[in-house]
């Protein structure tokens, strides 16, 4: 059964037309990546996909259900939960209060605070610090974390590993697994392929608003010149 999907949607800024006819769709319990180069409009499907991008026409599906007119906050009670490219971090909160702004969504299930800091044991060493005393990989954790504590069934990811050292990123990526092995669907964006090559099973590769490539990431292995060539910048 889908988790989520966008069916042919039309994305709009103004007269300039952002996305065209998008299809994606994730399974229960699936990691399914998106790439694409800068620009290509990653970031803009996945506000269309938690509500903060208005889709024009098409349907936005939440465990086959029409949700297209819901709002932001009503997806993420649904179970949708967004960690955005850019961590939005409460800067003048701890750790530990960053994380709690989460659980006012109201969603019961096993993520949980102490969870959290198991999952990422560098949060709780900084559990009383301000979020603004943090490193770009723990912030990432922070990010991921918060999210987690909605205790969602289908998280969008937007860039988790951008800028990361090598070492940051492999933690994250195991983390990622854990996630997903507690059947958490995840959609995950990236701009190259090195990180969705290890988590998903799946691919979708956007370029121009338009996503030009799909398939299974073995399809991808035996087309990965063309796909290199389409995602780079």
């Amino acid at each position: 059964m889908t988790a989520f999907a966008l069916e042919n949607c039309d994305v709009f800024y103004g007269k300039a037309q952002a996305l065209h006819h998008v299809s994606i769709d994730v399974g229960r319990a699936e990691v399914v990546s998106l790439i694409g180069r800068n620009g290509a409009g990653k970031s803009t499907l996945l506000k269309a996909a938690i509500g903060l991008n208005a889709v024009r026409s098409g349907r936005r599906l939440f465990d086959d259900r029409d949700v297209t007119a819901l709002k932001p906050h009503e997806l993420g009670r649904l179970g949708i939960a967004f960690v955005p490219e850019n961590r939005r971090i409460f800067p003048n909160l701890t750790v530990e209060e960053n994380l709690r702004i989460a659980t006012v969504m109201g969603r019961t299930g096993p993520w949980t605070l102490e969870r959290i800091f198991g999952l990422f044991p560098r949060l709780e060493e900084r559990a009383s610090q301000g979020g603004d005393t943090l490193s770009g990989g723990e912030q990432q954790m922070l990010a991921l974390g918060r999210g987690l504590l909605t205790n969602p069934e289908v998280l969008l990811l937007d860039e988790p590993t951008e800028g990361l050292a090598p070492l940051i990123v492999d933690q994250l990526v195991e983390a990622i697994r854990v996630i997903n092995a507690e059947g958490i669907a995840i959609l995950l964006v990236e701009q190259n392929l090195k990180v969705p090559l290890k988590l998903a099973r799946r691919q979708f590769v956007i370029d121009n608003g338009r996503v030009v490539w799909s398939g299974t990431t073995a399809e991808l292995q035996a087309d990965r010149a063309r796909i290199e060539t389409l995602i780079s910048v």
